[in-house]
This record gives C-alpha cells, sequence and structure tokens, in this order.
C-alpha cells in the first residue's frame, strides 16, 4: 500500500526562518524523482530550487505563487512506495541544491497513511480519502492530516508522561489543556504537539487582508518580503543603531583614468575601474582599521577585523543587493575584476547563495553609475563604514596653477561614529583621494 510522506519548507540557513514561492516546478499528478527540484523560492538572500528528498506521485501542493510559507510548514505530500517506518529526515540529504545539509539526529517516526484520522486519533474506514488540493495554504491544510482546531481549555490533570512533550509545548507557548491526545486513554503525545504547531505556523502563514478603512486612500499595496524586505528591515536597524556622519570631497581623477586605460592597452585581462577603487579601499582600511569593524552591542565592545570582506551595492530588476567579495585585502587588480563580474552576473540572473551575501566589513557603492554626484547612504549594518563614488565628469579644475578641464569625482564617507572620530574618517577619505588624483601613491603600499 502507498504511503503519503509531506515533505515541508527546509531550514534554508543563514537565520533565515521564512520563503516566498516564485513557481511551482511540478503539478499534482506528476511523479517525481529524489532530489528533482519541485519548487523555486526566494528568501532574503537568493532565489533557491528547493528539491524533494522523496521520489513518487505528487498528491498535494500547499500554496499558490506568491505565498509566504514559514520554515517547517508543508510544502506538498508525495505518494510513495509501500507503507514502512522511514526516518523523518530519510533520502538524499541534499535538501538545498549548493548549500548541503548536515546529518540530523537520528529520530525515528510514525508515518502516517492516506486515511484522514479523526481528531481522537482513529482511522474513518468509512471513507476514501479526497484529493488535496492546492490553491492555498489554509485550505490545502485542511486536508493534509493536521487535528482540528484546539479544544477549551480542560480541568483537572494534564495527561502528559514525557517531560520532552511538556518542554516543547512550554518553549513554544502552547497550553496542553486546550490538546486532544492521540495515545491510550488520551494521553498527550509528542505527535499531538508538533501536529498542533504544525496548525499553528500554517495559520499564520495563510495571506492576511488588511482592515478596511472608510477614510484610507486608495492605492496599490505592495507586501515588503523576499529581498524587498529584507532590505527595509536592514535599513531601518541601521538608522536605528547607528549613530552615523558623512564627509566627502571631490578629487581630480584623470590620472586614474590614464591609469587604467595604459594597463588596458598591455596584454591580459581588462580591469574595471571598480577594482580599481577597490584596491585603493583596501590599501586605505590598511591605514585606518578602525573603519573595517563592527559594534557587539551587547559586549560594549568594538570588534576590529584583520580580514575585508568586501561588498559591493548592485541594483538588479529584484531590488538591491549587496554581494561580497572574500578577502579583497589579498586580491589584485586582475582578481577584484574577476570576482566583480562573476558576482554582478550571479546577482543579476538571481543566482546569488546567501554566502555571497552575508560577511561584508565594508561596503564600496558606485552610485555614479546612475548618474548622479553624491550621496549620503545608509550604512550596511553591522559594518562601520561605507565609501561611495560619484560619477566620474569633465570639470573646470585648477590643475598646477591654471584653469583646467579634468575628469572629477565626488567621494563620500559614510561612517559609524562610535568607532572612530572625524579625524580618522577624514584621514582615510583623504587618502583615497590623494590614491584616486596620484596613483603612484598607491604604490608605496604594495
Amino acid at each position: 500500500m502507498a504511503q503519503v510522506l509531506e515533505f515541508k519548507l527546509p531550514d534554508l540557513g543563514e537565520g533565515l526562518t521564512e520563503a516566498v514561492i516564485v513557481t511551482w516546478l511540478v503539478q499534482v499528478g506528476e511523479v517525481v524523482a529524489i532530489d528533482q527540484p519541485v519548487v523555486e523560492v526566494e528568501t532574503a538572500k537568493a532565489m533557491v530550487e528547493v528539491p524533494c528528498p522523496y521520489g513518487g506521485v505528487v498528491t498535494a501542493r500547499f500554496g499558490e505563487e506568491g505565498t509566504e510559507l514559514p520554515v517547517g510548514a508543508p510544502l506538498l505530500t508525495v505518494a510513495v512506495g509501500e507503507a514502512t517506518t522511514v526516518p523523518e529526515a530519510e533520502g538524499s540529504g541534499n535538501v538545498l541544491v549548493g548549500y548541503g545539509t548536515g546529518t540530523p539526529p537520528a529520530r525515528r517516526r510514525r508515518v502516517r497513511n492516506a486515511v484522514p484520522e479523526r481528531a481522537n486519533g482513529t482511522a474513518d474506514r468509512g471513507s476514501a480519502p479526497e484529493p488535496a488540493p492546492h490553491t492555498a495554504v489554509a485550505e490545502a491544510a485542511a486536508h493534509a492530516h493536521v487535528p482540528a482546531p484546539l479544544a477549551p481549555l480542560t480541568e483537572g490533570p494534564v495527561p502528559v508522561i514525557s517531560p520532552l512533550v511538556r518542554r516543547l509545548a512550554r518553549d513554544n507557548d502552547l497550553d496542553l489543556r486546550r490538546l486532544s491526545g492521540s495515545g491510550p486513554d488520551g494521553l498527550i503525545l509528542r505527535a499531538d504537539v508538533e501536529d498542533a504547531l504544525r496548525v499553528s505556523a500554517v495559520r499564520a502563514a495563510a495571506p492576511k487582508t488588511p482592515p478596511a478603512t472608510a477614510n484610507a486612500p486608495v492605492g496599490v499595496r505592495t507586501p515588503l518580503k523576499g529581498i524587498r524586505g529584507a532590505v527595509a528591515d536592514k535599513l531601518s536597524r541601521s538608522r536605528r543603531e547607528i549613530p552615523d556622519a558623512t564627509c566627502w570631497v571631490d578629487a581630480d581623477a584623470t590620472e586614474l583614468m590614464r591609469a587604467r586605460t595604459a594597463m588596458n592597452a598591455a596584454a591580459g585581462p581588462r580591469i574595471s575601474l571598480l577594482a580599481l577603487l577597490a584596491r585603493i579601499c583596501t590599501a586605505a582600511l590598511a591605514r585606518h582599521p578602525e573603519l573595517n569593524s563592527y559594534v557587539d552591542v551587547e559586549a560594549r565592545e568594538i570588534v576590529q577585523l584583520d580580514h575585508v570582506h568586501l561588498g559591493f551595492a548592485a541594483q538588479t530588476d529584484r531590488g538591491l543587493v549587496v554581494p561580497v567579495v572574500r578577502d579583497a585585502q589579498a586580491r589584485g587588480a586582475e582578481s577584484l575584476t574577476a570576482e566583480f563580474a562573476r558576482l554582478t552576473e550571479s546577482a543579476h540572473a538571481g543566482t546569488l547563495t546567501p554566502t555571497d551575501l552575508t560577511g561584508g566589513t565594508f561596503t564600496l557603492n558606485n552610485y555614479g553609475v546612475f548618474g548622479v554626484d553624491g550621496s549620503t547612504p545608509i550604512i550596511n549594518h553591522p559594518e562601520a563604514a561605507m565609501l561611495g563614488v560619484g560619477r566620474i565628469v569633465p570639470k573646470p579644475w585648477v590643475h598646477e596653477g591654471e584653469l583646467a578641464v579634468r575628469q572629477v569625482v565626488q567621494l563620500s564617507l559614510t561612517f559609524d561614529h562610535r568607532v572612530c572620530d572625524g579625524g580618522t574618517a577624514g584621514g582615510f577619505l583623504r587618502y583615497v583621494a590623494d590614491c584616486v588624483e596620484n596613483p603612484t601613491v598607491l604604490l608605496r603600499t604594495l
């Protein structure tokens, strides 16, 4: 007899707790193989194809495209071979392509058959299983073999023996007096608590209609979720926690542009302007390491880092992302150019992994690509500073005592005033400007 296995949204890592269904890759009734991607989801970090660890026939999908689900909520059910007792995490273990999974502690559970159960735990043998719908999370949950809504409070002792069951309920603020146990004489089992928690998670994930207000302005509502929601949360936190300040300076970039032209005229890979600016950044951070740090609020300590993981802002169709170049201080111009190109291509393709988007220690923001001269950006929390680079344009400039047309750029540094004072920030920015105006200055630090 076939058994129906439920595949839940797996732990996506990096502290992610929910994901939005972007595209279903399988239909109900379709046969899937082990490790076949079944759904594409969007997290706060990246787009991810989720493979199913079971092989069989898809019997239900939980959630429409655009629905946000918490980790642990049902994704779909699969009818596999003959019924048997299987480990909870059995399958290939390759839950997320590209991320890998750890091996969880061995734990076995009883797999429920496709016949619906009553609230008291007894099977209804007189009715055939209904096909599970796939229109909405709440509707799907009604057919996902979960218990009925929580019962009213009962008087007297709670029928629980296992201290693990009590702890699981206590840790999740679940009142055991509202549960009807499926064990002997109404004994509440661990499975009863887990089922109740799953029902709560599915209901919490169901789309909520905003309350109607008589005088509410008419407009288009766009949910703050996925990357847009993650950006909003991070920027809001930065504004709340970081007392930032900004200083800026104009610099003559004519010699830097000539140096790049000379580099690219020689044999070898072409060097990008962003790579040269990144190389200047890492040299400046070596001289002013206070800006390559973060504040540990709980310990009330400034943590200075000995490596530079350089983030750079990239605008994509899905919103602003900040990919990170690892160990930028150890890379030359060619290596930086290649890594910037790889990460930018992945950003526009939507294939950046959480590792590509986390762990930055300093950010380089080239907003000159938008045709603007200056900005006062918000620091990428929990970093301590961000260097902004405006557009490079011909402007009148006094050069060697005479008025001339030169390639001028505005540089700005936004910094966390807790980690340093204006003297350090000004010294950093002045060194960057000196290297832009006279790239030979950089040779002294190589």
